[in-house]
């Protein structure tokens, strides 16, 4: 699966649920890449894939905007390949590995990441609290994480991360996901983002690796009852 599905899942679901107005003028696509830290070549190609559905009209020297269409569409929020096709896994072994792998990169997060990085961890806790839905605020929240392994600057890393975020995209998980955020749940883990975010901040390692194994024994407890 290739680096627009984030963007592309994000953007549906925003479409779908009226973040934007119809003609109501969306970014452009280097604040789009910036935001989504992707290329402008992957932004062009997933708007185009929009313009072709009628979600969206261009106008040279204007800029892209909503249509009508966009308000009454009713399509999945992700056009892209199922996972499940690329890659199975199930939601207790994807929680063996998150248990294992987010909190032993936080001191190479603390070591290497910018204040850029910090920033778009700030904009995915935003963008999750917005969120309308528990699909938007899945997609948010995975974005979190990812986030935070990509600020490690390790191309590896990143690429694992990546692929871990792919797994949630699973139907199993995505339905354990639904049935169990509660309000309150919802809450807390966005409580606990931030304060994650801020212990990284501050580059504090031991805050910051409590705060992450505290965080993921709470999502593991909700979803798997252990």
């Amino acid at each position: 699966m290739d680096s627009s599905y984030f963007f592309r899942a994000s953007l549906l679901d925003q479409l779908h649920n009226g973040q934007w107005q119809v003609g109501e003028r969306l970014p452009t696509e280097r604040e789009f890449g910036e935001q989504y830290q992707i290329s402008r070549s992957t932004v062009r190609k997933v708007l185009a894939e929009m313009k072709a559905q009628g979600l969206i009209a261009q106008t040279v020297g204007s800029g892209t905007y909503v249509t009508d269409k966009a308000a009454a569409w009713t399509g999945p929020a992700r056009s892209a390949p199922a996972p499940e096709a690329a890659w199975q896994t199930s939601p207790a072994e994807l929680m063996e590995a998150r248990m294992a792998l987010e909190p032993a990169i936080i001191e190479m997060v603390i070591g290497n990441a910018t204040p850029a990085d910090f920033e778009q961890m700030a904009n995915c806790c935003d963008r999750a609290e917005a969120a309308t839905s528990v699909e938007e605020f899945e997609v948010w929240d995975g974005m979190f994480h990812e986030v935070i392994a990509r600020a490690a600057h390790n191309s590896f890393v990143a690429k694992l991360f990546k692929l871990m975020n792919q797994a949630r995209a699973q139907g199993e998980w995505g339905m354990l996901k639904k049935r169990s955020l509660t309000p309150e749940r919802r809450l807390s883990y966005q409580l606990e983002h931030r304060a994650l975010l801020q212990a990284l901040k501050a580059r504090d390692p031991v805050q910051a690796k409590a705060l992450a194994i505290e965080h993921l024994v709470h999502v593991r407890r909700n979803l798997l009852n252990y």
